[in-house]
Formats: structure tokens, sequence, C-alpha cells
């Protein structure tokens, strides 16, 4: 199959994708095709590549949504958010909030988040929680300070903004996947459309190792483009970020990757929150 010249993608704006992706999305990785780039939250690109009819040939998704797309894209071995100490947060007005029977604010429930925090609960609030409302990612701290809610489950840079709302952090989802399988946290995965062929998606997944290493050797080089997209994020706001969810398993997942992307996904499956993945579900050409 003749490989594209131009791809369409689509990711967040947040700093781990922008610095991930600054290199190939501006033409400075060797050999690769360029990229059209469309910027887009999680929950967005997830419904994307579930509905079956995306205009994109490459995505960045929840881990947890794979069980569904799985026939249609490939996951990528690189590129994406695995990390440790990086897992999303319950956020409370108090310190020692019991969950059973309350309202819980989550960004999607098509998230790794959302997963993470269901498999949590089951092991750690018996009577079950109340109502789980989705609301966009933004709203959700302020919501939980103004007792809309009485929790709040929290990703990314609010692990280092949420004092900021005088919250507390009721439990860290994945210091408790951590402790209960020593397996990094899965949260962000690249996915290529496997109608690309084999030889393509080999190609695209040499071409965002390199853009990731070539954001290691010249950080600087990144920081307009981060910036840019960061959404009046203080820098070093940004630079925790970066540091926290861009690591090893972004340039190869590795045994200990997949390990933690198929353990979380049996472990959902098993509470029925997904659909059982197959034995090669994972495996790229």
């Amino acid at each position: 199959m003749t490989s594209p010249s131009t791809l369409k993608i689509a990711y967040s704006p947040c700093p781990n994708d922008t610095f991930v992706f600054d290199a190939w999305a501006h033409g400075r990785v060797p050999g690769a095709p360029r990229l059209d780039v469309t910027f887009a939250d999680i929950d967005l690109t997830n419904g994307w590549a579930e509905s079956g009819t995306s205009p994109y040939d490459v995505l960045k998704v929840s881990y947890a949504v794979l069980p569904w797309v799985l026939d249609e894209y490939a996951l990528l071995p690189c590129g994406g958010a695995l990390g440790r100490g990086c897992g999303p947060l319950v956020l409370t007005r108090e310190p020692g909030v019991d969950l059973t029977g309350k309202t819980v604010a989550v960004p999607s429930e098509r998230s790794t988040a959302y997963l993470l925090f269901r498999l949590w609960a089951a092991d750690v609030v018996p009577g079950g929680v109340g109502n789980v409302v989705v609301m966009p990612f933004h709203e959700i701290m302020p919501a939980v300070r103004d007792g809309k809610v009485d929790a709040g489950l929290v990703i990314h840079e609010a692990r280092f903004t949420y004092q900021d709302y005088d919250l507390h952090a009721l439990a860290d989802m994945g210091a408790h996947w951590e402790d209960t399988t020593g397996l990094p946290i899965p949260l962000g995965a690249i996915i290529a459309r496997r109608s690309l062929g084999a030889a393509t998606l080999r190609r695209l997944a040499d071409a965002a190792r390199t853009s990731v290493r070539m954001a290691w050797d010249d950080p600087v080089a990144s920081r307009p483009y981060v910036m840019e997209h960061a959404q009046e994020m203080d820098p070093k706001v940004a630079d925790q970020h970066i540091g926290l969810y861009v690591n090893e398993f972004t340039a190869d997942l590795g045994e200990a990757g997949y390990a933690a992307v198929r353990g979380l996904l049996t472990r959902a499956a098993a509470e029925g929150l997904v659909p059982p993945l197959g034995p090669d579900a994972l495996a790229f050409p």
C-alpha cells in the first residue's frame, strides 16, 4: 500500500502532547509523513475513534477506549502516556470524606481515569458511590469547591493546582493501581488506522519515537509550540506536566507498558466496564 504524504491527526493541546509531536508536526523528523493537526480534548478524540466514521488517520485516545476501537485502529508502541506517580486524583472539600452514596464528577466515562476510579471504588468504597456525573474537565474543581458535587475526579495539571481551590486529595487512583499491581499507570494511547498497512504503521511508530527523542534532545525547540497551546498555563506547571507524562514509556511501551495496558483492560472487563480483549488485540504489525 502506498504511504500517504499527509496524515490527519488529532491530539490534545496539553503540554505532553505538543512536546511529543512538536518536531514531527513542524517537519523536522526526516522522512516522516506531514501532519494535518487538529487539537481536541480526549473525550472528543475517544468519541471520534468509536464513531466508525472518524476522518483521522492517527488519534490520541484513552487506553480505556481501546476495546471498542481496535478492529479499526492499531495501538502504536510509542507516543502515548504511561508512568508512575501520575495517576488521577479524587478531590473533596474536606479531608476523609466517605464517598458511599455520594455524587462524583468525572471528565468522561470512556477515560482511563474513570476505569481506575471504578476499580479503586470497588476496593475501598464497599457501599458504592452514588451518582456519577460527566462534566468538562475545567469545571470539575470549581464544582467541588462550590458544593455542586461531593467529589471530583481530576487528571493532568490539576495534580499541581487543586490546592488553589482549597481542595483535598482524598485518594490517588494511580497510587492505588501501582500498589495493587506493581505496574505503571496507562493513561493515553496513540492509535493509527489499520488500513494504512503494516509498513506505514511501522513508519509512523518510528516517526513518533524520533519526535519524542528530538524533543528530549532539544527541549527549548518545543517551548513555543507547547506554550502556544497550553491555555495560559504557568510555564513551570507545563514543565511539571511534561516531566510527569513524557518518559521512557513514551519512547517505547516495552514489556511493562504492555502488561499495564492489558492488566487494566482485563481487570476492567472483569468488572463489566469494557468488552474483553482478544489475545492479539494489542499486537503491533
